[in-house]
């Protein structure tokens, strides 16, 4: 498989990983879009939101919770974060590997553009 992210996950690609556990990693994103922005995801490769099931409840569910500890530990709960999912390549999805953006440290606008 050439996903990026599995290859993040396989650590064949390196990454400021700040939270891993047996079913998520969390890194640094390369080119962050706020001062707090993390990639979450899931260890292992789904495309996208789309290609989820019933099955996947329970680690989508810990995803929101890792999300929310990460956001504690990164000092951006008090103030406020967002957090994205992009589903599809006009939702501005780039990789095909489901993943969510925790960002903060700045104010965002919305709607978003």
């Amino acid at each position: 498989m050439d996903c990026l992210f599995c290859k993040i996950v396989k650590k064949e690609i390196p990454a400021q990983i700040i939270f891993e556990d047996k079913d998520i990693i969390a890194f640094r994103d390369i080119a962050p879009q706020a001062p707090v922005h993390v990639l979450i995801i899931p260890k292992k490769h789904i495309p996208g939101l789309n290609d989820t099931n019933a099955l996947d409840t329970a680690l989508l569910g810990r995803i929101q919770l890792v999300a929310r500890e990460l956001a504690v530990k990164e000092k951006i709960s008090g103030d406020g974060y967002r957090l994205v999912l992009n589903s599809g390549s006009n939702a501005g999805q780039a990789v095909a590997h489901l993943h969510y953006h925790l960002m903060g440290g700045r104010k965002f606008n919305w709607p978003p553009g």
